[in-house]
């Protein structure tokens, strides 16, 4: 009994497909790249021959439905240049009519399937080519007139590739209502792409794997988006496959009463919420984390979704609390996120990119609502949430998420989404009422590591300082926004006894 060796994997060009694929597509072999009009479609077998180019292989592109001057138009939108890909042109043209054409070229309604066929494999046998595209079958279903003959030619092309040694993708629409239609049973592996509307922003783009013939891949859906240069594919993050170890400390804010009321500090590699209305202080108090990290020469980033980054970098000035100098020194990054135009698995991604490869220990989210704004239910934020929080745990880094309730005073206020129970500490902020002025309340709900205050203290931006004050033993009903003075009216039944 001999041992079969594993098939060659070939890159797709496109890095997050490959990592999807567990390295990239078995050689050889028929794959059929499915979507709707304007999915991407050409764009990722482009990318797809590009990369054999690069590698120095023979590649072929034959086209059906776009003319050659169209596709390197397309390609020179995205900066490429297709000099490299032998183009078999079989659509309808004036330089048809020209004997001296580069290209054989037929049209559909005048030729029959079984000469376009031939076409093909006459370019392939002089070619010799190890990739070939064939974009697209559509083309083909029209000249083949009935399900059995379309069938037979289909296989009749893979079985010739496949003795060639060569992978072909063959781009399809929607597979069609009728089964004898599809290339599903036929085809080593199908890809497709999704583009759907949203009420308002940019389409979000989808990728899944839905067959991979005697392969593992990384199943579900892939975000994914168009860009000059091609497609960009986002992986799903699966938490569990990035464990890491690392030191278990407490990450210090710099303010010694604010450590003391977290017993110390937050745990590396925890997850924390600061909670409260707008205007409370959270993004400072998160701020202060990311700049004391980047201080002691560790690596913070900051994701800003709900302002820009010289609104931040102004805001912080103005408080005494300057970080340009951290910044600039490239310890704090400060990126701002469009929650109209990111998927969340893009944003996933870039997370990932700030931790692995410019080792950030600090990660600040500010803020979830607008997260909330860049998901499509309250049910996947959950989701996709809980997947980066395990992945960021795993990874040392401490996350601090920042998220504004509804409302402004009194104990009404609620958070758009209750991601509470998610977090392994949660602050909460609240304004009252003291002495006609108002003022902030700061106390410590939960926290899952360790021991901490459960005291109720003031919290104050005085003079370019964060100011935890004493314990509030003066009132009752602070975090309710309406606090009772209590000392009053113990000295007010001392009296009348």
């Amino acid at each position: 009994m001999t041992n079969t060796p594993p098939p060659r994997l070939l890159s797709t060009g496109i890095t997050g497909l490959d990592d999807i694929l567990h390295g990239g597509l078995a050689e050889p072999g028929l794959y059929a790249i499915e979507g709707d009009t304007g999915a991407g479609k050409t764009t990722l077998c482009l990318q797809f021959l590009l990369a054999g180019v690069k590698a120095g292989e023979r590649v072929l592109l034959v086209t059906l439905s776009e003319s050659t001057a169209d596709l390197r138009a397309m390609a020179a939108s995205h900066g490429w240049n297709l000099d490299g890909i032998d183009i078999l042109e079989l659509t309808a043209s004036a330089e048809s009519l020209s004997a001296d054409a580069n290209y054989t070229m037929f049209h559909p309604s005048e030729v029959e399937l079984i000469e376009t066929t031939r076409a093909i494999l006459e370019a392939a046998e002089r070619i010799k080519p190890s990739r070939v595209v064939l974009d697209s079958v559509g083309e083909l279903r029209l000249l083949a007139q009935s399900p059995l003959r379309y069938r037979r030619q289909i296989l009749a092309l893979k079985n010739f590739f496949s003795r060639a040694r060569c992978t072909m993708m063959m781009v399809d629409d929607p597979r069609a209502d009728n089964p004898e239609l599809a290339i599903a049973s036929i085809a080593s592996g199908i890809i497709t792409l999704d583009r759907d509307a949203t009420e308002y922003g940019a389409f979000r783009r989808r990728l899944q794997v839905l067959k991979m013939r005697g392969r593992e891949v990384r199943e579900g859906f892939h975000d994914c988006r168009i860009r000059r240069g091609g497609i960009e594919v986002y992986p799903r993050l699966i938490a569990s496959e990035h464990s890491t170890s690392y030191a278990r400390e407490s990450i210090k804010s710099g303010v010694t009463a604010l450590d003391k009321l977290l017993g110390g500090g937050l745990a590396r590699g925890t997850s924390s919420l600061f909670l409260g209305p707008a205007g409370t202080g959270k993004s400072t108090l998160a701020a202060q984390y990311a700049r004391a990290a980047a201080e002691r020469s560790e690596h913070a980033s900051v994701f800003l979704f709900d302002e820009s980054i010289g609104t931040f970098l102004e805001r912080s000035a103005g408080l005494g609390f300057d970080v340009k100098h951290v910044v600039d020194s490239g310890k704090l990054v400060l990126r701002q996120v469009d929650p109209a135009e990111l998927a969340p698995g893009e944003f996933a991604h870039l997370v990932r990119t700030e931790v692995e490869q410019h080792r950030s220990r600090i990660v600040v989210i500010d803020s979830l609502t607008g997260y909330l704004n860049a998901m499509p239910s309250e049910r996947l934020l959950t989701l996709h949430l809980h997947e980066l929080l395990s992945y960021l745990g795993l990874q040392g880094v401490t996350t601090i998420m920042v998220m504004a309730q509804h409302g402004l005073v009194g104990a009404g206020g609620e958070a758009p989404v209750d991601t509470s129970y998610l977090a392994d500490t949660v602050l909460l902020l609240r304004y009252f009422e003291q002495r006609g002025a108002v003022s902030t309340a700061l106390s410590v709900i939960k926290k899952r590591t360790g021991m901490h205050e459960r005291t109720i203290r003031e919290l104050r931006f005085e003079n370019g300082r964060i100011d935890v004050g004493e314990p509030i033993t003066d009132f009752a009903g602070v975090l309710s926004g309406i606090p009772r003075l209590v000392v009053g009216e113990t000295a007010s039944r001392g009296t009348r006894k």
